[in-house]
């Protein structure tokens, strides 16, 4: 059985579970640590065939990816010395990390950023972010923002289109992270603005 068969099962199993959403938070925290597997493969079906949990799946997944990106960070920062042989073999190479580093270096949280929204794993950038020194508040916006872009996105998408959003995300996928990402952008910049004005 492939993996996407799996998925595919474990996914109509989890669907109709009381315990969905906890399923959910734990596919998501471990996505972000030590499963670099596209959630989205497991998100789109259960979205939407639960689309009375939309937003609330999305805000799940947010949260629990935001605390495996603090796990990440934290490994990164403090004990990058005792898993640094695990993280060279499974995650990245030694020229990568450096590579990474580097990277944090000179664009920070526009690298963790990007990280977040494509389909690039986002333990690279949580290793180098804590190896890094880099600032966990300015860090925790970069995860944050670019996760509910692509998280509350996808719930956006299967809120229009429904059972077509796959063949969507497909068919258009460069232009569909674009719009979604300038659409959710400009919803918190707006909502933003309603506070403080």
């Amino acid at each position: 059985m492939s993996l996407s068969d799996k998925l595919t099962k474990r996914t109509k199993r989890l669907v109709n579970s009381k315990h969905m959403l906890s399923g959910v938070g734990v596919a998501s925290f471990l996505e972000s640590t030590v499963v670099p597997i596209p959630l989205e493969t497991v998100l789109i079906p259960l979205m939407q065939s639960r689309r009375d949990k939309l937003w609330l799946i999305a805000a799940v997944t947010t949260l629990a990816c935001i605390l495996g990106a603090l796990l990440g960070y934290a490994v990164g920062y403090f004990l990058f010395d005792v898993f640094e042989k695990y993280i060279v073999e499974y995650v990245a190479s030694t020229e990568q990390i450096d590579q990474f580093q580097d990277a944090m270096k000179t664009e920070g949280f526009w690298f963790v950023f990007s990280t977040g929204v494509t389909p690039v794993p986002l333990q690279v950038a949580m290793i180098a972010a804590g190896l890094s020194k880099y600032s966990l508040a300015l860090y925790l916006l970069a995860v944050s923002s670019s996760r509910i872009i692509r998280y509350f996105g996808l719930a956006i998408l299967v809120y229009y289109f429904g059972d077509k959003t796959e063949k969507v995300i497909k068919r258009y996928k460069w232009q569909v992270i674009i719009g979604v990402s300038l659409t959710v952008g400009a919803f918190v910049a707006y909502r933003v603005w309603q506070f403080f004005a």
